[in-house]
């Protein structure tokens, strides 16, 4: 109630926040104890910060969906159809088998849909649910905790920064120009500011700007995020480009030809068979006009639509779908491992909805963006950050010049001033975001917060500065947190009834060109002249060139009876005018194996372009320890830019030099976002990384973003597509590595799929419309759509990336998707397929000495002999399909174990086919010269 309906005036009658943390048995400082029980005791009363969830579907939905294929319905049709007449002409005992094998092969077909499909859902569920398990800091016991968001109780005290996602509903302890962003429940983009007047924050809300603490008071379905998430439905459909640009356009096609080739055929079958052309397996004619009853002749015209039926189940490429749910599934859990996870998952189930207005396939699709896995394999940049993508992100202090004198060691301040030194500690405990925790047990203290304030805080606690106690000496009156923009942040402490102290801290140059004095050893304050100013920068140019973060410290006094008495969050504090106290570098060491990633992305045809804040000289540093810059490179000024020269470009201006930038210094967010879209317009293929709450543009902008797991923001996070879970570039090019595997083995797929459709599609129609019968039956093509489009597609889609395909360059937005490559392959295999299986089908009983049999039988054996050898063609077609472009097809097909395993089960079930389960196929057992005939059949291409 008390968040729900913003009750301040409730709040103020239980005592305001203190009384509230009376109530709930918190401390304000401490916050709840870390003790299970108590905290198992606080979820029993107060309920978990969880909701429900919606019942996932069961597996009898997907076996719902997957009956719903236009193709199985009209099989199913005839096969009622065909059944009952059967029943009635031949008998019970006889009369079944067709029309129940017909069933028997749909209902198969179904079910290893409606599985395969389950499953995916339940493991795009679970990294669902991974990606909503948000990591939070709370305060437990007086000290700072990581806890899973799903953990949090109430009486909990949870720290806020810009970027947070507030994770439960709460009350602001304290804040400082804490601004909350409520457009994800009010619906209104409009930023609130919080204070003691307006303290109630509800859960899901960003952190826009600032920081501070709430007390939580409503967790799970008590919050109104909670009621509103339990009731939300997930479904979400959407298409990716690979299937709206491509996959449709191959779908439609084939099945446009399909359809008007059976139509073609129905009436070319029906003409024959009506104007007694037709032969029945005796050898009599199947349709004497005047002669032949209704019922059989009615019969006889079924058979011919299931003919035609099983020419559209050949056309149709019911696999496909299929083929893109494996390869991406497949390609996101191996993501998972190499740490980086898709961030927008999704849940697939195929649904084929073919029909002769509009033929194509349609994914059901979870949540929002699938693209970003397929789309990451066609980049051709990738705009990256600094700190904590291409750096290490643990950052320490090694240089310090302090009243004009480097100090060596660092921590060295014995020479310095007491006054200088006392101003300089109460800069760094009062002018900052983190926090430091000294235990009770005397034990070494633990720093908190981003890894530019912990270097310092620790430094500072090296040089002597006791947290606790600087910061009770002066109270903090108003605070200007870090900006992006200014590259500085600020805070206002008084420190006595009659002066109050204002401390700046930010980007060296920046904070040193506000200087108008120093602070020499002795203490006394020196004006800052030209040659002081100069041999200043050249510390700060110095500590840049050996790939250092230069911080600078100042401050400034004014007097107290200058601070507004209200509307203190509206004081611009003064920028000018001030003293100098100190500056440190900050070193922060490149990723191990981060140089060899670049190299990599070079070698694939991605340029990799650093954007960062710091200044040129250090983002010049790092990026030749990266290889991102080499000497030839530095010697072209268009190559390394300053964000605000970039910016103050014209946009024709912007487009022609963004090609050559490679290192973007002094970069503000929206110069990253300006970099992005002109990049975009000169036709590239944008990456982003970014971590930060302002990144948030540029990541939504890009094609692909990649936020980072540990250090990047909820804000970041939610406007990216990946997730890069250690935040190393290196992962970064792993997704790229599996992004080009997932569209290479989507091409693998198509190309195996094309060649069985053409084959049997061209096989079916030549006997059919030059004898009346087929060679390929439906249950035969049924189960060749089976083994070829479920076992085919799982093993083409598992084949792992290759090393090759880092020395592709991207493929291009409007390159097709079957490549000249891919068309003379499937040509030429298709071609011998059809010429060899058609030779058998049309003089088979002469070569296979079948004169003596009878017709009926001799029939089934030449027929049974091209279905054999049909099933052995595709099964080593799959060996061709593995590596397209290669002529060496069976290099490493023994690492691929699952490969392996397919090609022994489909070969394994064939055997069962044609020995054990003839009557329900149609077919007779083949003698052992036979199969061998077969399997060389299939085999041939490699001799």
């Amino acid at each position: 109630m008390l968040n729900r309906d913003h009750e301040a005036i409730m709040l103020q009658e239980v005592g305001g926040v203190s009384g509230l943390s009376d109530l709930l048995k918190s401390n304000l400082d401490r916050g709840v104890s870390s003790n299970e029980d108590e905290l198992l005791q606080r979820r029993d009363i107060y309920g978990a910060n969880t909701y429900p969830r919606k019942k996932r579907k069961s597996i009898w939905r997907f076996v719902f969906e997957a009956c719903q294929d236009l193709t199985l319905v009209i099989l199913m049709v005839a096969a009622a159809i065909s059944l009952s007449l059967g029943m009635a002409t031949e008998g019970v005992k006889d009369g079944w088998y067709d029309g129940g094998s017909i069933f028997f092969a749909v209902f198969l077909v179904i079910f290893v849909t409606a599985t395969s499909d389950y499953r995916q859902s339940l493991q795009f569920q679970h990294l669902n649910e991974e990606k909503q398990n948000i990591q939070v800091e709370v305060i437990r016991g007086g000290k700072r905790v990581g806890a899973s968001i799903f953990d949090l109780v109430v009486g909990d005290v949870v720290p806020l920064k810009i970027g947070d996602q507030v994770p439960a509903d709460g009350v602001l302890i304290s804040g400082h120009s804490l601004a909350i962003d409520e457009s994800s429940m009010t619906g209104e983009s409009k930023i609130v500011h919080k204070d003691q007047k307006a303290p109630m924050l509800m859960s899901g809300c960003k952190v826009a700007d600032g920081y501070g603490s709430m007390l939580v008071t409503g967790v799970g379905t008590n919050t109104e995020w909670g009621t509103l998430m339990a009731n939300l439905s997930e479904d979400i459909g959407e298409e990716t480009p690979l299937q709206q640009v491509r996959l449709n356009g191959v779908a439609t096609l084939i099945g446009i030809v399909g359809l008007s080739v059976a139509g073609v055929v129905l009436v070319v079958l029906w003409i024959r068979y009506f104007t007694g052309h037709s032969n029945n397996p005796d050898g009599t004619t199947a349709f004497v006009a005047g002669t032949t009853g209704a019922k059989q002749g009615f019969m006889g015209a079924i058979s011919i639509f299931t003919v035609a039926v099983t020419i559209v189940v050949v056309a149709v490429p019911e696999g496909l779908p299929l083929a893109v749910t494996l390869t991406l599934a497949y390609s996101m859990r191996k993501m998972m491992r190499d740490k980086a996870l898709v961030m927008h998952t999704k849940r697939f189930t195929k649904k084929n909805l073919y029909s002769s207005i509009n033929l194509c396939f349609w994914f059901r699709i979870q949540v929002r963006r699938l693209s970003s896995c397929e789309t990451m394999g066609s980049a051709t940049t990738i705009c990256s950050d600094k700190t904590g993508t291409l750096t290490l992100n643990k950052m320490t202090v090694v240089e310090a010049y302090l009243s004009g004198t480097k100090l060596n060691p660092c921590d060295n301040t014995g020479m310095m001033f007491s006054s200088v030194a006392s101003l300089l500690v109460e800069g760094i405990a009062q002018n900052t975001a983190g926090a430091v925790f000294s235990p009770e047990d005397g034990g070494a203290a633990e720093v908190a917060g981003s890894p530019t304030e912990k270097a310092i805080l620790s430094w500072g606690l090296e040089i002597g500065m006791n947290f606790t106690d600087v910061r009770s000496k002066s109270s903090v009156l108003r605070v200007l947190p870090f900006n992006s923009v200014k590259k500085r942040g600020g805070v206002a402490v008084q420190v006595s009834d009659a002066y109050v102290h204002i401390h700046w801290k930010g980007a060296a140059e920046l904070v040193l060109a506000s200087c108008k004095s120093w602070f020499s050893v002795d203490g006394s304050v020196h004006p800052m002249s030209s040659d002081k100013y100069n041999e200043l920068k050249r510390f700060i140019d110095d500590m840049s060139m050996s790939s250092l973060r230069c911080i600078a410290f100042a401050y400034c006094t004014c007097e107290l009876s200058m601070v507004p008495r209200e509307d203190l969050d509206k004081w611009q504090l003064p920028e000018e005018n001030l003293t100098l106290l100190g500056m440190v570098g900050i070193k922060d060491p490149c990723r191990p194996g981060v140089r060899d990633a670049v190299q990599l992305c070079s070698a694939a045809g991605v340029k990799v372009r650093m954007v960062t804040g710091d200044n040129v000289e250090t983002a010049k540093a790092i990026a030749f320890e990266c290889g991102i810059l080499n000497a030839k490179d530095a010697a072209s000024e268009t190559i390394i830019i300053e964000g605000k020269v970039f910016r103050e470009m014209s946009e024709t201006a912007r487009e022609e030099v963004a090609d050559k930038i490679t290192v973007m210094a002094r970069s503000s967010p929206n110069d990253k976002l300006l970099l992005v879209q002109a990049l975009k317009r000169k036709g590239h293929v944008v990456a982003v990384t970014g971590d930060g709450t302002n990144d948030a543009p540029a990541l939504h902008e890009a094609d692909i973003g990649l936020s980072m797991g540990i250090s990047g923001t909820e804000v970041a996070k939610e406007s990216s597509d990946i997730i890069i879970l250690d935040d190393d570039f290196t992962s970064v090019v792993k997704v790229v590595r599996w992004g080009r595997s997932v569209y290479a083995n989507i091409q693998k797929f198509i190309q195996f799929q094309l060649t069985v459709n053409v084959a049997a599609l061209v096989i079916n129609v030549v006997a059919a419309v030059s004898s009346g019968a087929v060679p390929l039956n439906a249950v035969e093509l049924l189960w060749v759509n089976l083994i070829m489009d479920t076992l085919g597609a799982l093993a083409l889609a598992t084949e792992p990336p290759t090393d090759n395909l880092m020395k592709r360059h991207p493929v291009g937005r409007r390159e097709p998707l079957v490549t000249n490559i891919m068309w003379r392959n499937l040509f030429i295999q298709a071609l011998y397929q059809i010429t060899v299986l058609l030779v058998f089908n049309f003089d088979g009983k002469r070569i296979f000495h079948l004169h003596n049999e009878s017709r009926e039988r001799a029939d089934k054996m030449k027929n049974t002999f091209v279905f054999n050898a049909f099933v052995f063609c595709q099964i080593f077609n799959e060996f061709n399909a593995r590596k397209p472009e290669e002529k060496n097809v069976l290099r490493g097909v023994t690492s691929n174990r699952l490969f392996m395993g397919i090609v022994g089960i489909t070969t394994v079930l064939q055997i069962l086919i044609i020995e054990f389960l003839g009557k329900f196929f149609g077919t007779v057992r083949l003698g052992w010269k036979l199969w061998l005939l077969s399997v060389a059949i299939g085999a041939v291409r490699y001799i």
